[in-house]
C-alpha cells in the first residue's frame, strides 16, 4: 500500500517499465542458469553414487562443480528479477518517481542541481544509470530510495558526491533521455562513459548500522 502523504504523478507522465523489460531478459537466462545448474547437481549425484561409466576425471568433476555455482547464481538472478518486475520510473513535471509496485517516492526536479547518464561495458552489453545531483541533504535510508544513493566523486566539482544512481535496462535509454530532457532540459548534464561496473552496490551495512541506531 502506497504511502497516503505520497503525491501522484500526473496522469500524462512518461512511464518507463524498467521492471518489466529487465525481467523479459533476466528471467529466461536465470531460467538457462538454473538448468545449467541441475545439469550439475545430476552429474554430481552420479559420479558421489558410483553409477557413471569410466573414470571420473578431475576436470569433469571441476566443470559440474561450475554448472552447480552457476545454477546457485540462475536462483538468486530469478528471485531478483521476479520482485523487481513491477518497478518503474515515471518522469513528469514534479520530477521522477520511483515505484516498487508496493512503495514509491518521487525526486523533484527542483531540489537537484543536474541529471546526468552514465554507461559502462559489462561484456558485450552496456549498462546505463541516471545520476541525480542533489542540492542539498539527502535521506539515505529513505524506504524507497535508500538503494539507489552513491557516495562518489562526482562529475564537476561544484557538485555533490552524494547521488542518486538510477540504473535501467538498455532498451529504455532513448525513452529515459527524451523524457528527462523534455521536463529538465536545464539541468541536464549529458552523457558520460564510466569503468566498467560503474553501477556499484546500496551500502547496506551502513544503512543497517543508521536504521538499527535509529530504533534504539
Amino acid at each position: 500500500m502506497l504511502p497516503s502523504h505520497t503525491p501522484s504523478p500526473a496522469p500524462d507522465a512518461t512511464v518507463v517499465r524498467t521492471g518489466r523489460r529487465g525481467a523479459m531478459v533476466g528471467l529466461p537466462c536465470s531460467v538457462l542458469l538454473i538448468a545449467m545448474g541441475a545439469v550439475g547437481v545430476f552429474g554430481a549425484v552420479v559420479i558421489a553414487t558410483g553409477n557413471q561409466k569410466g573414470e571420473s576425471s578431475p576436470a569433469g568433476f571441476a566443470g559440474l562443480v561450475f554448472m552447480v555455482v552457476l545454477g546457485v547464481v540462475g536462483v538468486f538472478l530469478f528471485l531478483a528479477n521476479w520482485a523487481n518486475r513491477r518497478t518503474r520510473i515515471l518522469v513528469d513535471h514534479t520530477g521522477l518517481w520511483i515505484d516498487s509496485g508496493k512503495l514509491r517516492n518521487v525526486i523533484p526536479w527542483q531540489t537537484l542541481a543536474g541529471v546526468g547518464l552514465y554507461w559502462s561495458k559489462f561484456g558485450r552489453q552496456t549498462v546505463y544509470s541516471l545520476e541525480l545531483f542533489p542540492t542539498g541533504p539527502i535521506d539515505r535510508d529513505d524506504p524507497v530510495l535508500w538503494t539507489l544513493v552513491r557516495d562518489e566523486e562526482p562529475l564537476h566539482p561544484n557538485l555533490p558526491r552524494l547521488r542518486y544512481r538510477v540504473p535501467f535496462p538498455a532498451g529504455c535509454r532513448q525513452e529515459m533521455v527524451t523524457a528527462v530532457q523534455q521536463y529538465a532540459p536545464h539541468i541536464w548534464l549529458g552523457e558520460s562513459e564510466r569503468a566498467q561496473g560503474h553501477i556499484g552496490r546500496p551500502d547496506v551495512k551502513g544503512h543497517k548500522e543508521r536504521t538499527r541506531g535509529r530504533t534504539q
